[in-house]
């Protein structure tokens, strides 16, 4: 029971870091456009982000039970698969590099599994049809696909949209766009929150689910006094008390802040004015909304990155600052292969004790 306890303190713990890795993802652009001061912006970002998480499950269930096979996942595995990824957020986080904390969580997850099936590539979920909705499920599907999709439609939408409002407001004045923009920004970064939370924070409610289902699986919750009966889950499903403490822990870590990627994405990659703020956050919230929808498990940071790319690439290409681009590239490459391998050696280090 103590294990069990101590992984969803561990799961809060990464969902607590999420928020304040990934906070930056929704108020870095509102922030270095000056429409808002940083403690008003992590103010909105957290309250928009603690709605959106209660913003349905679908994120969640594929996280829990749509990329690895369930059968192979006990405790110690999931605990090793958030200690990989806190490990890479964390690092990423210190680097300044707007790396994906649910790419870090995925791999993770995978290579736990991996080790604790003894080397069993089976047990991954590459792709299926699910014969219950139809969809096409799996690792291949949900993550990889959407991995490389969703930073070409970031920078295209960035960039067609910004090119669209500049030539239906060309004949307006500087200082009249500033005005109408900075306050239409507002809008766009709370809706830019709300979606995070509807995507991000679901990832953890998945794990949780997944540790209270692979517990109760077990007997581990056979002999549970009156008061915990709330922990057995015989069946995959998101209870509302998961939810609201997710939640609440998102909008913590958001609160906390997370300005080492906010000075990335924000100043150092490209300049930026409200109506490129505005662009820039309606792209990457409207693509990251749909994919909640649809339960892709997507990385916020590939698509608001991608979304600023897009954006600040109607000023001109030389405008985008490439070398800060491909530093962070390399961290969108490196992040699942990264936490699969570290969750992989804990895993066996645990099977070898």
């Amino acid at each position: 029971m103590f294990l069990i306890l101590s992984v969803i303190l561990v799961a809060l713990a990464f969902e607590y870091i999420n928020g304040f890795h990934d906070s930056a993802n929704s108020i870095a652009t509102v922030v270095s456009t000056k429409v808002l001061t940083p403690r008003q912006a992590v103010s909105m970002a957290a309250v928009f982000n603690l709605l959106g998480a209660l913003w349905g499950v679908s994120v969640a269930t594929t996280i829990g039970k749509g990329l690895v096979d369930a059968q192979f996942v006990t405790v110690p595995t999931i605990c090793c698969a958030l200690i990989g990824a806190i490990v890479w957020n964390l690092l990423t986080w210190y680097l300044g590099l707007p790396s994906s904390s649910s790419h870090a969580l995925i791999g993770g997850l995978c290579g736990a599994t991996l080790a604790s099936s003894r080397g069993q590539w089976s047990v991954i979920h590459w792709a299926a049809v699910n014969p219950v909705t139809h969809q096409v499920e799996g690792l291949w599907p949900k993550v990889i696909v959407p991995m490389f999709i969703s930073p070409t439609v970031g920078i295209l939408g960035g960039f067609l949209l910004m090119s669209l409002l500049l030539i239906v407001l060309r004949r307006l004045t500087p200082r009249i766009i500033n005005s109408v923009f900075g306050k239409l920004q507002l809008v766009s970064a709370a809706f830019m929150g709300l979606s995070h939370g509807t995507n991000d924070a679901q990832k953890t409610m998945g794990i949780i689910a997944l540790v209270l289902y692979t517990a109760t699986q077990q007997g581990t919750f056979a002999d549970l006094p009156a008061g915990l009966h709330f922990l057995r889950t015989p069946e995959f499903r998101v209870v509302f008390w998961i939810k609201i403490a997710c939640a609440l822990t998102m909008a913590a870590g958001t609160a906390a802040g997370g300005w080492r990627i906010i000075k990335t994405l924000g100043h150092k990659m490209v300049k930026l004015q409200p109506i490129h703020g505005f662009a820039a956050e309606t792209t990457a919230a409207t693509i990251i909304f749909i994919a909640s929808h649809w339960g892709v498990p997507l990385s916020t940071t590939h698509v608001i990155s991608t979304s600023i790319m897009g954006v600040g690439a109607t000023k001109r290409l030389s405008a985008v600052k490439w070398g800060i681009v491909g530093k962070m590239v390399w961290a969108w490459v490196l992040t699942i292969p990264a936490t699969a391998l570290m969750a992989y050696w804990l895993q066996q280090l645990v099977l070898q004790f």
